[in-house]
């Protein structure tokens, strides 16, 4: 989160935003957001939020991610926001929807969560 600049921004009734900035090293090589990038905040939303529902004795992991990219931005901030679409025993599914600063859709997508027991002695 750190390298790419992501900042969770606020913790709501069902749902989690978080910010990125559009700069040099979330671009790709023609200057504009990458996707890889989009992606990244979409499975950081979705894998914390998953992780703040399922409770210290569980781990979530990524199962599967998809994303489709919307809309070209350059520079400034997009926002990130999460929401579960299923939250069961054993898998969570979260949408994800990141917008520009004029909250256009810039990426949609969802990710699907394993809930697993947390294993002995990892402290996290």
């Amino acid at each position: 989160m750190e390298t790419l600049g992501i900042v969770f921004t606020e913790l709501g009734d069902g749902y989690l935003r978080a910010t990125m900035p559009v700069e040099p090293r979330t671009h790709q090589p023609y200057g504009l957001l990458h996707g890889g990038a989009s992606v990244v905040l979409g499975e950081t939303l979705g894998s914390s939020a998953g992780g703040l529902v399922a409770g210290r004795d569980a781990a979530v992991v990524g199962l599967e991610i998809n994303a489709n990219h919307l809309r070209a931005v350059r520079s400034g901030i997009v926002t990130g926001t999460t929401r579960p679409i299923h939250i069961g025993r054993s898998t969570q599914v979260w949408e994800y929807r990141i917008a520009d600063a004029d909250d256009r859709a810039v990426c949609i997508g969802r990710i699907t969560l394993a809930v697993l027991p947390k294993p002995p002695g990892s402290g996290a």
